[in-house]
């Protein structure tokens, strides 16, 4: 957790959860605070990138049907950054993580349908340094969420 961050930061971030359009005024007035206090806070919590106000799109309304996680194993080994540094700008891909076990990188992938898939998908097999896929297809998702703050307010209710 970042030393800067106290009670109020993750209270300010719980209401932006709940209501990312809601206004300062709201936060501020909940929280029982000013608004220079919540436009102060806020403005250092998008500047170091611990949020970034985003609208959410459920995927699936908008055209892409085919989501899908792609494990990917990367040879020889001192390579894995840079491949996944190349893989960081499709713009398919929606996550990307260097993970353990027989795979060196995660990646989920948002394509229109199987075809834009398939393209996609020799473009990433085209990479130097790509050893092995498996990829796996969201046939439907059920929950799609930020992480809920109230798992680690033990840390920040004090």
């Amino acid at each position: 957790m970042d030393e800067k961050m106290d009670k109020l930061d993750f209270l300010i971030l719980r209401e932006l959860q709940k209501d990312g359009t809601m206004s300062l005024t709201i936060i501020a007035k909940k929280l029982n605070v000013s608004i220079g206090t919540i436009r102060n806070r806020l403005a250092r919590l998008m500047e170091d990138k611990t949020v970034q106000i985003i609208g959410r799109i459920d995927p699936n309304k908008v055209g892409f049907h085919a989501y899908s996680r792609i494990f990917i194993s990367v040879k020889p080994a001192k390579i894995i950054e840079q491949t996944a540094q190349k893989l960081s700008t499709f713009p398919e891909v929606s996550f990307l993580a260097m993970i353990s076990g027989k795979y060196d990188l995660e990646l989920n992938v948002q394509c229109r349908d199987n075809d834009h898939l398939i393209e996609l998908m020799e473009k990433i097999h085209a990479l130097e340094g790509i050893f092995e896929t498996e990829t796996n297809m969201y046939l439907k998702v059920f929950k799609f969420a930020q992480p809920d703050l109230d798992l680690v307010k033990d840390i920040w209710v004090k």
